[in-house]
């Protein structure tokens, strides 16, 4: 959505890396007229990250699974009507909708795929998967082959308790097929054809079907990690696991509610091929933690320990119990926000059986684009669910983007499609966080900002460049003068005016031909962003480096990042020594306003790194910088993620390289 924000007196190109801030604005949701019935008839409110809008994008009674066509048309998947509609939009209204399929058994999943010149839409129902001939325009489904039949459902054993199937398809063409188990937890979907609780591969055309793993109780969101042939899955774990540990409490065996809470844990999961992860006869163990957690032998069927837990899988990521997930949307090749385009969101249906609700959102997961692991996730969307009364009004399924670079959320309990967009007025020219500090470093983006293009020199910013100026009235109503580096029609840098108040402020543009609003933006006491120095978004840390001599005071330069002509920047390995420490000095904005030096941490390859200074640069209006020792134990690590915290707010990620 937004260039890359270039601040030419330090000739660096900043780009964003992820881990970015999750919901804090309670937001009245934007309902067209059109749809204002219903459990929209009243106002709604729904909390989301500053910088972003939402909005009611169509009604649609029990939305389930979605998929974007190639010319930007919405399939939405209703299994309870038995039928797939498509959204068409429309500029500045609610989209046309037209029947694209009906008749099917509970249809749920949706995916588009293209090989040898032909596009086809593949659409799932309780026993078998469809796929349809595809051409961009279409409004109806057409030449329908059934590629895959008798795949396990109500129909065939009586009370199947999770039916609906899901699918995906990886670059290497293979299609995947998720059966969900017939129970809460029971031993013979182990030994059933197909196996239930499982994955399984096809072939495109549905031919070649062969287990691939096993031991995921319900599998709902399948997708594959983008530039990668990595399989991916959000699952929904047992309930009402019985206490499993003979201690004493006295509980071992049974059902108690403090210990069904929280166990055992949903999953977001890697899958490989052979996989097994568990279900029914090991349960994830969350008590020390949501990464990597060893499994506990499930009293129900496996007491005895016949099956030897650890041999299993273990799973990737847990989510808080009850939580259902269910939509699981890798951001990478969207078009998306940038600040969050490395990461995933998963859609939390919501708990039925929890003393306290939990989910009824959706959430974030930033990506290490060292590790390609998820990090700690933050909440994106929330506020279906009201923690005081315990009320909800609303229940996310999946999370699509669409081609407006909009984040689309559907709702099968509202019957409605919502949709994210990112606008802020202002963002960190660091990060492209929608969060700024007093004396921090800005950009706006837009269109007809200024009739010329203008930067200073100077280490001293006007407050008026190229026939503008940028006035920000704080939350206290104090208006004040901004200082410019660079404005252009479509780009400003400025940097927050010292003094300003935390809260929202207002930005107002001054031209020649007259004043207008640019919108507010959040100003914080804190916002820590790192500069990158690379300019095709690597993430590559615009930081310098020098390597001491002990015991002498001798210093000589180390080369953190190199560049191009082409203006491409690649880390340079830097290589320790014990008698010649390197110290590190990172360059960000937004530092400054920092509590204390012991509220900075910085972690280089999750490892903290001793803070030796962190405050203004001293020379460039609103550049900080961070000063640290290099730690010994990272010798060899190879390229890793750079996380600034201060004062509990994180900042975007960086790398550097160690060798």
């Amino acid at each position: 959505m937004f260039g890359k924000a270039v601040l030419p007196v330090v000739s660096l190109v900043f780009v964003v890396s992820a881990a970015p801030p999750g919901a804090m604005v309670r937001f009245n949701l934007d309902v067209p007229d059109a749809l204002r019935n219903g459990t929209f008839a009243t106002d709604r409110y729904l909390n989301i990250p500053h910088g972003f809008q939402i909005s009611l994008f169509a009604s649609v009674g029990g939305a389930r699974f979605m998929a974007v066509a190639p010319n930007g048309d919405v399939l939405v998947s209703q299994p309870n009507a038995g039928k797939v509609t498509l959204l068409r939009p429309v500029a500045g209204g609610v989209p046309q909708s037209f029947t694209f399929a009906s008749g099917l058994r509970t249809p749920h999943d949706i995916v588009f795929y293209a090989a040898n010149g032909a596009t086809y839409v593949y659409i799932t129902e309780t026993n078998q998967v469809n796929r349809y001939r595809y051409v961009n325009g279409d409004t109806a489904a057409h030449d329908r082959q059934v590629i895959i039949t008798g795949l396990p459902d109500s129909q065939l054993i009586g009370g199947y308790a999770h039916e609906l199937k899901n699918i995906a398809i990886g670059s290497d063409g293979h299609l995947y097929v998720s059966i969900g188990s017939s129970c809460n937890v029971c031993a013979e979907d182990t030994t059933s054809d197909p196996v239930r609780g499982a994955i399984y591969q096809y072939n495109a055309d549905g031919t070649g079907g062969r287990l691939y793993a096993r031991g995921l109780r319900n599998a709902e969101g399948v997708r594959f990690l983008p530039g990668t042939n990595s399989l991916w899955a959000v699952v929904n774990n047992r309930d009402d696991v019985p206490y499993p540990v003979q201690d004493s409490s006295g509980n071992y065996g049974h059902v108690i509610w403090p210990y069904v809470d929280n166990h055992p844990p949903d999953l977001l999961t890697a899958v490989r091929d052979g996989g097994n992860y568990g279900w029914p006869f090991c349960d994830s163990n969350p008590d020390k933690g949501l990464d990597q957690m060893p499994f506990n032998q499930d009293f129900d069927t496996n007491q005895d320990g016949h099956v030897d837990c650890s041999k299993m899988d273990v799973v990737t990521k847990g989510i808080p119990a009850h939580s259902a997930p269910l939509g699981l949307a890798f951001l990478g090749d969207t078009a998306f926000a940038e600040p969050y385009r490395s990461g995933a969101v998963v859609a939390l249906h919501g708990s039925w059986d929890r003393t306290t609700k939990t989910g009824y959102k959706v959430i974030y997961f930033p990506w290490s684009t060292n590790t390609s692991l998820p990090g700690e996730p933050v909440d994106l969307v929330t506020g279906w669910l009201d923690g005081a009364s315990q009320s909800v009004w609303g229940r996310p399924v999946d999370a699509v983007v669409d081609a407006t670079g909009s984040l689309l959320i559907s709702d099968d309990a509202a019957g409605a499609i919502y949709r994210l967009r990112y606008a802020p007025a202002a963002v960190s020219a660091a990060s492209e966080f929608a969060l700024l500090a007093p004396e921090s470093i800005g950009s706006i983006f837009g269109t007809k900002l200024s009739t010329q293009t203008a930067s200073t020199a100077s280490t001293v910013w006007p407050t008026s460049l190229g026939g503008v100026q940028l006035t920000v009235q704080d939350s206290a109503g104090t208006a004040r003068f901004a200082p410019l580096a660079f404005v252009s029609p479509g780009h400003i840098n400025f940097e927050v005016p010292a003094g300003t108040a935390t809260g929202n402020a207002a930005l107002m543009l001054d031209q020649k031909v007259g004043t207008f609003s640019v919108g507010n933006v959040l100003i914080a006491a804190t916002a820590p962003a790192l500069f990158s120095a690379n300019g095709d978004g690597q993430g590559v840390a615009a930081a310098t480096a020098v390597r001491v001599f002990i015991p002498s005071t001798l210093q000589a330069p180390v080369t953190v990042f190199t560049c191009a002509r082409t203006g491409h920047c690649e880390s340079v390995p830097i290589q320790l020594g014990v008698d010649t420490p390197i110290y590190v000095s990172f360059y960000g904005t937004g530092i400054r306003g920092r509590s204390s030096l012991a509220a900075v941490s910085l972690t280089i390859g999750g490892v903290s790194a001793p803070v030796l200074y962190a405050g203004p640069q001293g020379t460039f209006p609103g550049l900080d910088q961070v000063n640290v020792a290099l730690p010994l134990n990272l010798h060899g690590v190879g390229e890793v993620d750079v996380v600034l915290t201060v004062d509990g707010q994180t900042s975007n990620t960086v790398r550097i390289a160690v060798q």
